[in-house]
């Protein structure tokens, strides 16, 4: 695997504070190592010292400097072997790092899905952060109240912008068009128009056809009338045909005007009946249903039909692209009092932010819970995929300096030992 194509990715930002890092790693590394040459040098005289008669005391340098030598190399070498092979040697268990680098990934993935990623830890870490009374006290600001409005407007433009698209809104056009053909309508039209009969709602509807009926007839009088006149038999005369047309007319004049100024007029409880029968045929007659049906598809299949729901659709959409995009619309005025009105009860109404808490903690741990293996996969995936030289390199340069205290108390611990083991040869042997 070459370096340049899986080398571990550096942000800018971090550049300066890597070269601290450095800095305070080559400085450790000059402390530990001057320690260990200069217990050499001590050891060195002293031991000449107390060779050449040199006082007890000198015995007891000579020890603390052997052993000190001992357990800084020691320990120079256990942190040398970590991350590459001491004095370039292939000594067996050295480099563990570099060589180990995947299974340290595979574990590191284990132990972030065994121990962070379980149930009971993401829910009772949620649960211990009371969303809820956090985010009341957020959305109670009114600035906060209208950034999430903002924030909730951009995303609305952003989901219109993919919906106007031209495949998108050929692709739902068609699941539309299936989807009412194969849709049953005459129960739920059946069902609708037996409630608007039953509260007297079609009334206004009726008003308006009795109405433009009863001016039809007053505008076109003479056609009325040669309509009549035209079924009269061929041997009745002329002016007999204009008379019964006459007749004839006054009276449809009489009754839609009856029809138009008496809201309990005979007729209107005929339509009234006519309509509530019409209304039950569409949910059991079968005949009515299956002529409903045929309607439907007779509807769909029309070319005005796809025109139609094409104006629909980008009326629809050029509407709420108005309403979500002035700041000052009835419908982000509205967004925007809601969320506040929702931060106050967040922080006053127990019931509903336990809720609220309950559902956050719900719906994180299923995301937990569905995509825990991806997860670790990828934390997996993204470590076999570095350079084993740059992340030995990496890992170094962010414990390293730490590290080297590790030598300083190897040496430090050897010397008190050498001390002590000098001590007691000197006492007991």
């Amino acid at each position: 695997m070459s370096a340049p194509a899986a080398a571990l990715t550096v942000p800018r930002g971090t550049a300066t504070a890597d070269e601290q890092r450095r800095a305070d790693q080559r400085r450790m590394k000059l402390v530990a190592t001057s320690l260990i040459a200069l217990a050499a040098v001590v050891y060195i005289v002293a031991a000449r010292w107390e060779r050449s008669g040199g006082p007890e005391w000198v015995g007891y340098l000579a020890a603390a400097a052997e052993a000190g030598m001992i357990g800084g190399l020691a320990d120079w070498f256990a942190v040398t072997a970590l991350f590459r092979h001491p004095m370039r040697l292939p000594i067996p268990h050295t480099a563990i790092i570099p060589r180990k680098k995947d299974q340290l990934g595979d574990s590191l993935s284990t132990l972030v899905g065994d121990n962070f990623l379980q149930e009971s830890s993401v829910r009772g870490r949620i649960e211990a952060v009371h969303i809820s009374p956090r985010l009341g006290t957020w959305l109670s600001e009114p600035e906060n109240a209208s950034r999430v409005s903002d924030e909730i407007a951009a995303w609305a433009r952003g989901g219109l912008r993919v919906l106007g698209d031209r495949d998108v809104r050929a692709t739902v056009e068609f699941a539309v068009m299936r989807k009412l053909a194969t849709m049953d309508v005459s129960q739920p039209l059946g069902r609708v128009l037996a409630q608007v009969v039953a509260d007297g709602a079609h009334h206004g509807l009726v008003d308006v056809i009795v109405d433009r009926t009863w001016l039809w007839l007053r505008d076109n009088k003479q056609t009325v009338m040669r309509t009549v006149a035209g079924q009269a038999p061929g041997w009745s005369p002329r002016f007999v045909d204009d008379l019964v047309a006459e007749r004839i007319y006054g009276e449809i004049m009489r009754v839609a005007t009856e029809v138009r100024d008496e809201p309990n007029h005979e007729i209107r409880g005929t339509v009234d009946r006519l309509l509530a029968n019409l209304a039950e045929d569409l949910q059991v007659d079968l005949s009515t249903i299956h002529r409903v049906e045929r309607a439907r598809d007779d509807l769909l299949t029309h070319p005005e039909a796809r025109g139609l729901l094409d104006y629909l659709w980008t009326s629809a959409q050029d509407s709420l692209a108005e309403m979500v995009t002035d700041p000052e619309s009835g419908l982000r005025r509205q967004l925007t009092d809601q969320l506040g009105r929702l931060g106050q009860s967040l922080q006053h109404d127990p019931d509903l932010a336990a809720k609220v808490d309950r559902w956050v903690a719900d719906a994180v741990v299923h995301v937990v819970t569905s995509y825990r293996d991806d997860v670790t996969g990828v934390i997996s995936d993204t470590v076999r995929a570095w350079d084993a030289e740059e992340t030995s390199s990496r890992i170094e340069l962010h414990v390293g300096r730490d590290l080297q205290f590790i030598r300083i108390n190897g040496f430090v611990v050897g010397a008190l030992v050498g001390v002590v083991i000098h001590g007691l040869t000197q006492a007991f042997l």
